[in-house]
């Protein structure tokens, strides 16, 4: 199938579920007014005036969270830390790219320029960087884009990695320059570690403290798990700070609540004990292109 009949595809039906769902909370809101005398039977049935009212209202709100999503938020962390550095060290995070169908060449050049416009030292990325299949990002050279990058770059596994075939998203990564890291770690400047865990996805993948244990507890360390899951690991483990994915905070209201009901923390800064965490939006986005109540961004990273 030729790529731009796929991509028309692919948003057509991933766009309907999130229609859809607006469409029943708005019948719902209108039952609910014409039960209690607010809305006339008339507007309901048969009603030139309260189809045309339906239709705006949809323009209106898909219109917004189309043109909300492209403007991406840069979100700025300082982490101060007694453990030793150099020199402060800026870092640029993102995740949940999903390049592919629906997120373009085009649309990897614009984060790639937003990125190197803020010359990290190190860029990590924290998964789900291919959406469902490598087809489209290896007919687009999309690797050429992420060779633009001007900072090394690490990365884990996300769950969609996996769904388009690891060992295709593994070698995809090694043609665009980044290193990955499946349940492994490197050390940076001899005082930083960026810890690489595999993805839940995978049953056999290591535990956070197998993972730190012959890590020197005087260097600062930063764990890359796609997945907020189990948030307490990274605190016994004596992990400095984890940065994760995966949640999109359900890119479209009310679907935040209901990730907020299911995770400990579900989007943006927290903390327990010694460890901090960010949980990130993810700067791409699955399915339709829209935000509406959520965010799309990158982090910027200082750590002092």
């Amino acid at each position: 199938m030729p790529l731009l009949c796929a991509r028309i595809i692919y948003n057509v039906g991933t766009s309907s579920v999130f229609i859809l769902l607006y469409l029943t909370m708005l019948f719902l809101i209108l039952d609910a007014g014409r039960l209690i005398h607010l809305v006339p039977s008339t507007f309901m049935k048969l009603s030139a005036v309260g189809t045309l009212t339906v239709l705006g209202i949809m323009i209106a709100v898909f219109a917004y969270g189309n043109w909300h999503y492209y403007q991406k938020k840069r979100v700025q962390i300082d982490l101060r830390s007694d453990k030793s550095l150099d020199k402060p060290l800026k870092l640029v995070m993102i995740s949940d790219l999903h390049i592919g169908y629906h997120n373009t060449k085009k649309d990897l050049a614009h984060w790639v320029d937003l990125i190197n416009e803020e010359a990290p030292d190190y860029i990590l990325i924290a998964g789900d960087i291919i959406d469902v299949s490598v087809k489209p990002v290896l007919e687009e050279n999309m690797s050429a884009e992420f060779k633009r990058l001007r900072a090394p770059v690490y990365a884990c596994l996300g769950n969609h990695d996996y769904y388009a075939g690891e060992p295709n998203s593994e070698r995809f990564y090694r043609e665009s320059g980044i290193q990955l890291l499946r349940d492994q770690s490197v050390t940076l400047n001899g005082k930083l570690v960026i810890i690489g865990r595999d993805d839940r996805t995978n049953p056999k993948r290591k535990s956070v403290s197998k993972l730190v244990e012959n890590i020197d507890q005087e260097k600062f360390k930063i764990l890359l798990d796609h997945q907020p899951y189990h948030l307490e690991l990274a605190e016994k483990a004596g992990v400095d700070f984890q940065f994760s994915g995966h949640t999109h905070y359900g890119q479209v209201w009310p679907v935040s609540w209901i990730e907020d009901a299911l995770y400990e923390k579900a989007y943006g800064r927290y903390q327990r004990g010694n460890t901090q965490y960010y949980v990130t939006s993810g700067i791409g986005i699955w399915g339709g292109k829209f935000r509406i109540g959520t965010q799309s961004e990158y982090v910027v990273c200082t750590i002092r």
